[in-house]
């Protein structure tokens, strides 16, 4: 299938997941996720859920990361060139709604994208390659394409992945692991 008809499929199945299903997914996906071995780790990126979306929750994974000593950073989207900025994510740190409602730092320190270890990837669907589909800006493609070459990356989903994208492109980059309810 093309991405364009898997947004529509799987936004749509998102949005009709219960408040009971997606807070047991969300548990089983950060279950999984905390007994991952991230010792290595000092510093996650991680996108701010957009609840009109019914995205996994990262509230909790950020408080995890957080007694672990890990320092989290969030982004800001510079829709001139579709490209992101990164930001320490404090607790002091204040948040304002982007245009398409993105929650963004408005007081944080700029990180460089090289000071990333790791980065939790926000997806529709994924293939059993670990291609994922996104919502069609490619902020996260440009973003990933601009990582150090040892980042970890790992998409969170709620859906198992299909078999294969049909439209992957050279800017596809797969993701090193996907976690969704098992």
């Amino acid at each position: 299938m093309k991405k364009e008809d898997l947004r529509v499929i799987y936004k749509q199945k998102r949005s009709e997941l219960t408040s009971e299903q997606k807070e047991a997914f969300e548990q089983n996906i950060y279950q999984q996720l905390f007994h991952l071995d991230l010792a290595e780790v000092t510093n996650v990126h991680l996108f701010l859920s957009m609840k009109k979306f019914k995205e996994v929750d990262t509230l909790p994974i950020i408080h995890h990361f957080r007694k672990q000593g890990k320092q989290i950073i969030v982004s800001k989207c510079n829709f001139k060139d579709d490209s992101l900025t990164h930001f320490y994510f404090e607790e002091n740190t204040k948040l304002e709604l982007n245009k398409f409602g993105v929650p963004e730092p408005v007081n944080a320190k700029e990180v460089p994208v090289n000071d990333i270890d790791l980065v939790l990837v926000p997806l529709l669907i994924s293939d059993k390659k670990n291609y994922r589909v996104g919502y069609g800006k490619g902020f996260y493609d440009r973003f990933l394409a601009n990582c150090r070459n040892d980042v970890k990356t790992i998409g969170l989903n709620f859906f198992q992945p299909i078999d294969v994208i049909d439209d992957l492109n050279e800017y596809d980059i797969p993701l090193h692991q996907v976690i969704y309810p098992q």
